[in-house]
């Protein structure tokens, strides 16, 4: 009857296999309660994407820029952080998308020309928390603003070239190779638009790129001059070649002086790093490898100040005749 525990099946015996029943404690009901939103990639220690912000964080000192998480610099937009990196992005006339102030900012002089020349230029302004831009700098040291630079839209070579031959001057062009520091593409890219040529040509691999870094460098010279990227520079040049372009390297090495060269026709010049100099393929490319004659006992010139030694020396010709 109900109660008796002495009835037949009321208990188990102790010689079972089963044994004692042991409940959850409560194990499966905590394991069922949610655990929050996901934190970003850049916070998780475990990411490839926490490790990249780490090292665009020690980065800071060129710009403090950092990109989403699994994009590449070509793929996704730019967030440049800090006061001054953005301000002076602004004063370039980076073409930026947005600007992002922090909720409870101190605001200085840098932060109010930043959002009024933002607001001059037609950028969306948003007031945001703190914690957003936290995010995005993985370290803290965004100082209340970031600004939002959207990818850079490279030419095609063709297209390059054929801008170049319908100008009223013969061709100039400029070819980067072994170049991996933005800030000295954005000098080339404002040397090139500062004595006349008509664009710049970069590899798609293993070569910087037009960032925001770039564009700063440049001082908004990325915004009027064409710059294209090829798939493979040597197949590139030899292409111009084949289409009455001479290919003219800068070395240290080269064969023909500066102060020898006729620059008055169409020409591309292709600066090599001042490390590694040319790779060997463009080097056997080229029509003709130049050295720049110099004085003093410095036994080379960084990349971007041999090119606008030579651009310059080109304009130089080209007006004389």
């Amino acid at each position: 009857m109900a109660g008796n525990s002495s009835r037949r099946g009321a208990i188990r015996k102790g010689g079972t296999k089963k044994g004692q029943v042991v409940g959850s404690g409560g194990q499966r009901r905590r394991g069922l309660e949610g655990r929050g939103a996901t934190p970003p990639a850049e916070a998780r220690p475990a990411h490839p994407a926490h490790k990249r912000a780490r090292a665009a964080a020690k980065h800071a000192g060129q710009g403090r820029t950092t990109r989403p998480a699994g994009r590449k610099a070509e793929d996704g937009p730019e967030t440049v952080l800090g006061r001054n990196p953005v301000l002076e992005c602004l004063r370039a006339g980076v073409p930026a998308t947005a600007l992002w102030v922090a909720t409870g900012t101190e605001s200085d002089d840098r932060l109010k020309e930043s959002v009024q020349r933002a607001a001059d230029a037609g950028i969306s302004i948003l007031e945001v928390p703190r914690t957003d831009l936290d995010r995005l700098s993985a370290n803290g040291l965004h100082q209340g603003i970031a600004l939002q630079v959207p990818p850079y839209r490279y030419a095609h070579p063709d297209d390059l070239l054929t801008t170049a031959r319908s100008a009223a001057q013969p061709a100039l062009l400029v070819a980067l190779d072994n170049i991996s520091d933005p800030r000295n593409l954005g000098a080339v890219v404002r040397s090139v638009a500062a004595f006349g040529g008509h664009g710049v040509v970069i590899p798609q691999r293993r070569s910087a790129s037009i960032t925001a870094v770039a564009w700063r460098t440049s001082a908004g010279a990325a915004a009027r001059l064409p710059v294209a990227r090829a798939t493979n520079l040597t197949r590139t040049l030899k292409d111009w070649q084949s289409k009455g372009v001479q290919i003219v390297g800068l070395d240290a090495e080269g064969t023909v002086t500066l102060d020898e060269y006729d620059g008055s026709g169409p020409v591309c010049v292709v600066v090599g790093s001042e490390g590694k100099g040319l790779s060997r393929l463009v080097r056997e490319t080229c029509d003709a490898v130049l050295s720049i004659p110099m004085a003093g006992p410095v036994e080379s010139l960084n990349a971007s100040v041999a090119a606008g030694v030579v651009l310059a020396d080109i304009a130089r010709q080209r007006r004389s005749s």
